[in-house]
């Protein structure tokens, strides 16, 4: 859920500020550089946000909860590759803000979140076995 929330943030926050040699900041017009502005930055953080919010849904469908999971870690780790791209090669005079690490976070998170998914299965796999054990003595 936390993972959703950062992504969620990012669609409102800039991603960048643009700053002009000689002029100061608060006399450049609206200098920002927002993360729904460049499309692949907004494509992979909807389906990024898309695919952590419906995971947090599937909680009964666990398998299917562990691959739109996992489909989210890949997106976000692709938007997270794309903005580093961006920010090592960006020109002078474009300075990043912090939050281009959220996704990190997010992923972070979502591997935690994939690991307990994962461990939920197995223990309800295993106290199926036992069951089913159970009823053939």
């Amino acid at each position: 859920m936390i993972a959703a929330v950062l992504l969620g943030v990012l669609f409102f926050v800039p991603a960048a500020r643009v700053f002009e040699p000689g002029v100061p900041g608060d006399l450049l017009e609206d200098g920002r550089i927002m993360y729904t502005e460049k499309l692949p930055w907004l494509i992979l953080l909807a389906f990024a946000e898309l695919g952590t919010v419906l995971s947090l849904f599937l909680f009964k469908k666990r398998l299917v909860q562990l691959r739109i999971a996992a489909f989210s870690l890949i997106v976000t780790a692709g938007l997270q590759g794309w903005l580093a791209w961006d920010y090592f090669t960006a020109p002078d005079g474009i300075v990043f803000s912090g939050t281009v690490i959220l996704p990190a976070v997010a992923m972070i998170l979502t591997v935690l979140a994939i690991k307990g998914i994962y461990a939920d299965e197995l223990l309800v796999r295993s106290a199926s076995r036992l069951r089913s054990a159970k009823r053939k003595k």
